[in-house]
């Protein structure tokens, strides 16, 4: 019986190992603060999308360019994307007039926390109502936060996983702003 709760320990213990090895080699490749993208001349179009904003209102990612786009996966219950927002506030207010939109695409289930959400950390940008399909057109949303930085002519540059490098973040979005 022992013989058999050790192989069980050793067994779990190996498994832990490879799930961290495994999670230490995407964080590797993918970096802390995202895939640069931008140096790459194959760089995607992102896929275009149209979907409610909260008063029901129909948003179209096409519409947006021209602007550099900062487009938010981000959901209520996110502790990383609670903590990022009232930064993205403060970016869109500094930047806004230089050509930055940033766009929240909110995973939750409904737009009721979304709502209160919005009110009560003062979001002055445009939050759409997210789903599976959009997060299959950006590659499947495993996990919130994501974020994607587009360029002026709708081209993704860099993508964001997990709690963002937000002073790497607005570098890049100044880069981005200066292109013309």
């Amino acid at each position: 019986m022992a013989g058999t709760w050790n192989r069980a320990i050793v067994r779990s213990v190996a498994l832990a190992a490879i799930a961290v090895a495994v999670y230490l080699g995407v964080r590797h490749r993918v970096g802390h603060s995202g895939t640069q993208i931008a140096g790459s001349p194959t760089r995607s179009l992102a896929p275009d999308f149209s979907l409610p904003d909260l008063a029901g209102n129909q948003v179209r990612l096409s519409s947006y360019r021209g602007k550099v786009v900062l487009l938010d996966f981000w959901a209520t219950w996110c502790d990383p994307c609670r903590d990022e927002i009232p930064r993205f506030v403060e970016l869109q207010n500094q930047y806004n007039g230089q050509g930055l939109q940033i766009i929240g695409v909110s995973m939750d289930d409904s737009p009721e926390p979304v709502r209160d959400f919005r009110q009560k950390f003062q979001i002055t940008y445009p939050v759409v109502m997210g789903n599976a399909k959009t997060g299959d057109l950006y590659g499947g949303i495993l996990g919130l936060p994501i974020l994607f930085l587009l360029d002026r002519e709708g081209r993704i540059c860099s993508k964001h996983i997990g709690a963002t490098d937000l002073a790497a973040l607005e570098r890049e979005i100044q880069d981005q702003l200066r292109l013309q």
